[in-house]
């Protein structure tokens, strides 16, 4: 008589190739998961340990030159980001730069100026060459432009002061048809310039 022998029932669905190459790549997923997880565990405590340490190699020269940008500017703060990247581009401009720029800072620490048209008057009388370094200065932050390069657009500050009334071109932050509308008054200007007469050149657009 046979003997009858045991044959455990097999599912077929578990055992077609394509479960078995499903479920191998679940245990894959599942480690990479797991192996992820602690290197992010690690790159995070390594974060944490560099962000404890101190922040090194700022350049004092730099931290000069927005001092003075926020006051010709009249402002509380700058964007130091555009600063650094204005001041890296203005001192291409001149080998004289960077000392005409330090020299500047100087005389800001020296004195006590109240408004920024003082401190621009009083650096052209202190050193006539000061007002091409102020134009310098002003062109970047007011257009974006340094050495010749647009450095920054949108951020530029002459469209922060006109943000309420005009737009930047290729910018169009209103609604469908905003141009149809009237714009608001601007007040104008009535501010005195505070250096000596320049050369203008009308540049295109």
């Amino acid at each position: 008589m046979t003997k009858d022998r045991h044959c455990p029932l097999v599912d077929l669905h578990v055992s077609s190739p394509n479960a078995m190459r499903l479920n191998r790549l679940m245990r894959m997923s599942r480690r990479d998961t797991l192996m992820t997880g602690m290197a992010g565990m690690g790159v995070l405590a390594a974060g944490n340990v560099v962000a404890a340490e101190p922040a090194t190699g700022a350049d004092p020269e730099l931290e000069r030159f927005m001092k003075v940008s926020t006051r010709l500017t009249d402002r509380s703060s700058l964007d130091p980001r555009i600063g650094k990247a204005l001041y890296e581009r203005i001192l291409q401009s001149g080998p004289e730069r960077k000392a005409q720029l330090s020299k500047l800072a100087d005389l800001l620490d020296g004195g006590t100026y109240e408004s920024a048209s003082a401190f621009a008057k009083a650096a052209e009388q202190a050193d006539p060459a000061f007002k091409d370094v102020i134009h310098d200065l002003m062109t970047g932050w007011y257009r974006g432009v340094a050495d010749g390069k647009v450095v920054v657009y949108r951020s530029a500050l002459m469209f922060d002061i006109t943000k309420d009334a005009i737009y930047p071109k290729t910018y169009a932050a209103g609604g469908p048809f905003y141009w149809t509308t009237q714009p608001p008054e601007v007040d104008k200007p009535t501010g005195a310039p505070a250096l000596s007469p320049s050369k203008f050149d009308v540049e295109p657009t």
